[in-house]
């Protein structure tokens, strides 16, 4: 599914460059949920940022599929992920002036997918969200916009999906909802998903887990 060889990422410029992550290597398996987990500080949204092409690595290969991301235009990059990832932010992204189901409609809408609507209905209502379909995010609470978020992340039936502290900007309880419900959803889709967290718990959900520590996993 993934193959990452030798990633390195510092960030600064001259004596103040620092390293944050040193040769990463890592294989992820189809189907299987990845966490990578590690303290703050540690580079797990900076490589998690790297694999969902959403920044440029200095050194290493990226290989999803059969696709080097590393080597793409930027318009490349941004085609792909559009085609084969779905993100899940921890402050969700929502676009404030469209409803829910216009959130979740956008992507597929830009891919220009058959029947975008309908499916769009659909995602909202295995997350519970129907009677919410015309309310903007303003108007949605926390665990409803991050349930949006998910539906619109697996709108395009990703290769992969990542997902960086989802339930991090809810309470306990309502995060413990919106994590069910992903887990279910990944496991319904048969999506891989790779979780960046810190929480042992979620951790153990998952099928593997990976520790970032001081830049390199171990």
């Amino acid at each position: 599914m993934m193959t990452v060889k030798n990633l390195r990422k510092s960030f600064g410029e001259g004596s103040t460059r620092i390293e944050v992550l040193k040769g990463i290597t890592l294989d992820v398996v189809k189907g299987e949920t990845l966490a990578l987990v590690g303290k703050s500080g540690s580079g797990k949204s900076t490589l998690l940022s790297l694999l969902a092409g959403l920044d440029r690595s200095d050194h290493g290969d990226i290989v999803v599929g059969e696709k080097n991301i590393t080597g793409l235009s930027e318009k490349e990059l941004t085609h792909f992920r559009a085609q084969e990832m779905g993100i899940v932010f921890q402050q969700f992204h929502l676009v404030s002036t469209l409803t829910a189901l216009e959130n979740v409609l956008l992507p597929l809408s830009i891919l220009k997918r058959e029947n975008a609507r309908e499916k769009a209905e659909a995602l909202l209502e295995s997350v519970g969200l129907s009677h919410r379909a015309h309310h903007l995010p303003s108007e949605l609470s926390g665990g409803e916009s991050q349930r949006v978020a998910i539906a619109r992340a697996l709108s395009t039936s990703p290769s992969v999906l990542f997902a960086d502290e989802p339930s991090g900007n809810l309470d306990e309880e309502t995060g413990t909802k919106v994590m069910d419900l992903l887990f279910e959803m990944v496991k319904k889709t048969g999506t891989t998903m790779i979780l960046v967290t810190h929480d042992p718990d979620l951790a153990r959900r998952c099928s593997r887990t990976v520790h970032l520590e001081h830049g390199s996993l171990t």
